[in-house]
């Protein structure tokens, strides 16, 4: 597990995160640091622009709120855990947010109501496995994985059970549509641009 930042698996706080005083960017899952990516590649950050804009003006007459990375997100069995009781501070790439009491100045205490990752070679891993059990965990109702290269999102959404069907896939011209953020649908075309057809065959 290439990713992690620190070997020696000490157990890190929220308030050591916040001491920190380097300029690389870590996150913290269950008390363990891990290591951000190097700066996303062009691709990766045109596409999380580009679903910035659209889940934003899809908003911006409602209740919920949109962020972008840098943006911390703690969480913690106790909604009133202090800095030193709080072990897990993740920066999703997009979060929408639509309980204003989860918000303050430091970012987001709790479960956002949908978590957008988009892929890397360097995250995939993580993102795929480690984020999507603590967001199940912790109760994210949807959780967005968007893999730039291949133009597909994977999409997790939480059942009555508290666990997470099945992903769903969607490519090509499919519309995503959010069951838990009223009004946001996304086309795939708009964010990837239409897909390219098959040339006709010859005979």
């Amino acid at each position: 597990m290439g990713f992690l930042a620190e070997r020696d698996r000490l157990r890190f706080s929220y308030r050591d995160y916040c001491e920190r005083t380097d300029d690389r960017r870590r996150e913290l899952i269950d008390g363990l640091e891990y290591d951000m990516s190097p700066a996303p590649s062009r691709i990766h950050q045109k596409l999380s622009g580009e679903l910035f804009v659209r889940i934003y003006n899809a908003l911006k007459d409602g209740q919920c709120e949109v962020y972008a990375a840098p943006f911390d997100v703690r969480f913690s069995e106790d909604s009133a855990a202090s800095d030193e009781e709080i072990f897990t501070v993740v920066q999703p790439d997009i979060v929408v947010i639509c309980d204003a009491s989860k918000l303050d100045e430091r970012g987001c205490m709790g479960a956002p109501n949908l978590v957008i990752e988009i892929l890397s070679p360097f995250t995939a891993a993580k993102d795929m496995k480690i984020k999507r059990d603590l967001y199940e965990k912790y109760g994210v109702s949807e959780y967005w994985l968007a893999h730039p290269t291949d133009k597909t999102f994977m999409i997790y959404r939480l059942k009555q059970d508290k666990q997470y069907a099945k992903a769903e896939i969607y490519a090509g011209r499919d519309m995503i549509e959010s069951t838990t953020v009223p009004g946001l649908k996304i086309a795939l075309t708009d964010l990837f641009g239409r897909p390219t057809e098959p040339a006709p065959s010859k005979h």
